[in-house]
């Protein structure tokens, strides 16, 4: 479980192949020293677990399921991902609550900064757009956003000169790909409205 807050960004520091899969190491010193195998990290909104910890650097593995459905199979030394730990108990929310289970990928389609604020308009597949509403929460690449302008293929969020400094949004043009997760609340508000259908006997 995760709020949406990214707590900083890191480098990619090697992308290695291990079919089908590939390994993701990212450099965070300040994380690293406080993280264990197994621990559960959000990378650019992806919850993957640590599969190694070596001095500065942590290690996850991301499978063909995983690099298909989200955009950290673009991922190349260099880059940069968001980057949160997992909630801990008593661990104040501040954002939304956000599982980590990308929804679907989408793609930014308009950039309008103004001074050192920003709009900036996702396309999104319709399965997911039926799952926002003006001033509801959205989950762009891990970071937690409130929607401004929802329409039928299209969705808007305003990001403050913090959020365009602090996580790759920022660095974000058209075309590129970003992950998104709805609102976990409205997913279940949406599968109650639907009715659940019997299953084939």
């Amino acid at each position: 479980m995760f709020t949406g807050l990214v707590q900083s960004l890191a480098e990619v520091a090697n992308v290695i192949a291990e079919p089908p899969g590939v390994r993701l190491v990212i450099r965070i010193p300040v994380l690293a020293a406080k993280t264990a195998v197994g621990d559960s990290i959000a990378l650019n909104g992806c919850c993957l677990t640590v599969v190694a910890v070596d001095d500065d650097c942590l290690s996850f593995q991301a499978g063909e399921e995983t690099l298909s459905r989200t955009n950290l199979g673009e991922l190349t030394a260099g880059g940069v991902v968001n980057v949160e730990p997992s909630l801990r108990v008593g661990d104040a929310v501040g954002g939304h609550y956000v599982l980590g289970h990308v929804d679907a990928v989408g793609i930014v389609v308009a950039r309008h900064d103004d001074a050192d604020w920003c709009k900036m308009w996702y396309r999104a597949p319709q399965p997911q757009m039926q799952q926002m509403a003006s001033k509801g929460s959205i989950a762009v690449d891990g970071v937690s956003l409130t929607l401004v302008d929802v329409e039928d293929d299209r969705f808007s969020v305003a990001l403050i000169p913090h959020t365009l400094t602090v996580t790759t949004l920022g660095r974000r043009q058209n075309g590129d790909r970003v992950n998104l997760e709805t609102d976990v609340l409205a997913k279940y508000v949406q599968q109650q409205l639907q009715g659940n259908k019997p299953s084939p006997s």
